[in-house]
């Protein structure tokens, strides 16, 4: 940063030459002048966005607006959250911050939009009762949906939607506030390089049974838990489509192998096993890559319904049975193709 003064100072290194100094007049003029902002992305149990319709354009917004002179962006938040839902909050992590070009289409000549950086906050997951508890303004704000992840680009501005679904990544990755450009990660992750939640989620919504499939009961899929030493789990993510998908209990040798439940869908049920990895071969299907994930981040990538909640706790009854520690959120890291062995 040049040092300021209010006068040309000679460059010593150079006679004859000014130095690195300036006025601040000139300082001041030098600096690039943007708008600032502040949005609030929230979501419900099922992992679905809040989204509301406004008076003033047809495609859908992340709560939130402009931050006034002088106000803090996450005060921002909080009183847009306030003023446009009619709820109380705090919302201090932040999930991404976005610089949004100068030339970025949308906005009139008039207002001269020199650009924006804008603030994305983590509003949590909110309970019916707090999503009942939402009180609309007389004007500007006309509606709230949650929408599936994978519709907020037909919803929305396509630079919102990418904001918004690097934003939803970076929560669930547990890695920090992600740094955007224009919607875009400066440094991606394995979940923004391979495009997550860019597909709708497969619903997978039948009711939770602990325990092996009754004998009478056709088994429709099996799939499974399999653990790492440190307490993550395996994961399959289709290139194609950015869906997430459990692997087959045999994607990897095993100990300890258990039925760990089921759920019922339509002719049959989807069966659950878990096990502790002991290695992972070389990779047999270019079309997946394979991801190690918190039990958590699993199910927040899922479509399993309230059902879920319980479908997690016997995964992590199964992980104390095999003597393994609850895995820290970190972001999922993916495994090597030539597979590997602990």
């Amino acid at each position: 940063m040049p040092q300021l003064t209010d006068e040309a100072v000679p460059d010593p290194a150079a006679p004859g030459r000014a130095g690195t100094r300036m006025t601040p007049e000139a300082y001041g003029a030098s600096r690039a002048a943007l708008w600032t902002g502040a949005v609030v992305l929230v979501t419900d149990a099922d992992g679905r966005v809040l989204v509301q319709s406004v008076d003033y354009r047809a495609d859908r917004l992340l709560p939130g607006g402009a931050v006034d002179a002088g106000e803090s962006p996450s005060a921002a938040a909080a009183r847009e959250v306030r003023e446009e839902l009619g709820l109380d909050g705090r919302y201090p992590r932040g999930l991404a911050v976005d610089w949004i070009p100068h030339d970025t289409p949308g906005f009139p000549p008039e207002t001269g939009f020199p650009g924006e950086i804008l603030y994305v906050y983590d509003g949590g997951t909110w309970s019916p009762e707090r999503i009942d508890s939402v009180r609309l303004p007389a004007q500007e704000v006309t509606g709230i949906d949650f929408a599936e992840p994978a519709d907020l680009p037909a919803l929305m501005d396509a630079g919102d939607a990418r904001r918004a679904l690097s934003a939803l990544r970076a929560r669930i990755g547990g890695c920090g506030a992600a740094l955007l450009e224009d919607g875009r990660p400066t440094a991606p992750t394995p979940l923004d390089r391979l495009g997550v939640l860019r597909s709708r989620r497969i619903p997978v919504r039948g009711a939770w049974h602990p325990g092996p499939v009754p004998p009478r009961l056709p088994v429709r899929e099996r799939s499974g838990w399999l653990f790492a030493p440190d307490g993550r789990v395996l994961v399959l993510i289709a290139r194609a489509t950015g869906a997430a998908h459990l692997p087959s209990p045999v994607a990897g040798p095993t100990a300890g192998a258990a039925p760990l439940g089921y759920r019922l869908v339509e002719g049959g049920a989807h069966a659950r096993t878990a096990a502790r990895l002991t290695g992972l071969a070389p990779s047999g299907d270019p079309a997946y890559a394979r991801l190690l994930a918190t039990p958590e981040q699993v199910r927040e990538l899922s479509d399993w319904g309230p059902a879920g909640v319980h479908e997690l706790a016997a995964v992590h009854a199964a992980r104390t049975r095999l003597c393994l520690p609850a895995a820290i959120r970190t972001p999922p890291a993916e495994l090597p193709e030539e597979g590997l062995r602990w």
